[in-house]
């Protein structure tokens, strides 16, 4: 059993922390939070005994074995590097970190000190999500794909009324393409790899993030087309589209089903079983990687190459974080 910790007292660290002990596979030992009254309260329906505020005090602590990290994205780098630098595994909440370069130092300090680090993108271990790549091989020859991910964010009537949440703020390595579109640029890498050409566009808003965007990635004989938004909701479903038939995703990042829609017509709902809790796979392929003791290889390709999308992104949109600069 790994003796977990976890960072960050917000919903997505206690789904983490149900989907942790759902898998069997870890026991919750400490938990940090800036206010040890808050990471105590947090802590203590999972059982954990060890409360920190301090990083240094964390990786100091031989009772843990990991943590999983789920502050700021700006934070990300530097808390991954001081634990990693104190030998513990780290399973880190997408984005990994603010840029291509943070990234690659990351990866860099996990082979230094022998631990796994890994990007907690938990669709690519869905069950249902792995049988719709599969089913990529009856499409034929691949032509268009286009993923949709557009969620009116909580935070963005408090960024209206002239609050500075962390969502919508260049100092926390925030924005569109930072959180809601990651999930279509990583499932993009996941399914077809890493693109030959990157096109972006985006509106920003007057913080210096964007509000909404676009992407096309372009590979050998097909398009990819990425649509994301955190200040509108979308409906639609994602699809990628062959010369035999098209793969249709309604909730690519939950993925509970898929459809496979033939060209004579023909047309077949998949779905297979999966926990309620989707953060479960991703929590059993970290302690998979940790029980064999070396990183996955293609989960830290797909980081990196996640990471590099997403600076280029940035770049062409004009989206700037301070971490870019240091």
């Amino acid at each position: 059993m790994l003796q977990l910790a976890i960072i960050g007292t917000n919903w997505i660290s206690e789904k983490f922390a149900q989907a942790a002990l759902q898998s069997e596979k870890y026991v919750i030992r400490g938990v940090y939070s800036r206010s040890l009254a808050k990471a105590q309260q947090f802590g203590a329906p999972f059982g954990a005994a060890l409360f920190f505020d301090s990083i240094q005090a964390l990786g100091q602590h031989e009772e843990i074995d990991a943590v999983y990290i789920a502050s700021p994205n700006s934070l990300h780098c530097a808390q991954a590097i001081e634990l990693m630098s104190a030998g513990k595994h780290i399973i880190c909440e997408k984005p990994m970190a603010s840029n291509l370069a943070e990234v690659e130092r990351m990866f860099e300090v996990a082979k230094a000190n022998n631990v796994v680090l890994m990007e907690a993108f938990k669709t690519a271990y869905l069950p249902n999500f792995i049988e719709a790549k599969k089913t990529l091989l009856s499409l034929g020859k691949l032509h268009k794909a286009h993923l949709t991910y557009c969620q009116y964010s909580s935070r963005y009537q408090k960024y209206l009324d002239g609050e500075n949440p962390n969502t919508f703020n260049p100092a926390f390595s925030n924005g569109s393409i930072m959180d809601i579109g990651f999930y279509s640029v990583a499932a993009a890498v996941e399914l077809f790899g890493a693109p030959s050409q990157v096109q972006a566009s985006a509106h920003l808003l007057e913080s210096g993030v964007d509000a909404h965007g676009s992407v096309l990635l372009r590979y050998p004989g097909f398009d990819v087309t990425l649509s994301h938004s955190k200040v509108s909701n979308s409906y639609s479903t994602s699809e990628v589209q062959g010369e035999e038939g098209s793969l249709i995703l309604p909730d690519f990042s939950e993925c509970n089903g898929f459809e496979l829609q033939v060209r004579n017509g023909e047309r077949q709902s998949v779905s297979v079983e999966q926990v309620d809790n989707s953060m479960m796979y991703e929590a059993l392929a970290f302690a998979a990687a940790v029980e064999k003791g070396e990183m996955d290889t293609d989960a830290t390709q797909r980081s990196l190459t996640i990471a590099k999308i997403i600076t280029e992104v940035r770049r062409q949109t004009s989206v700037v974080f301070p971490a870019d600069s240091e």
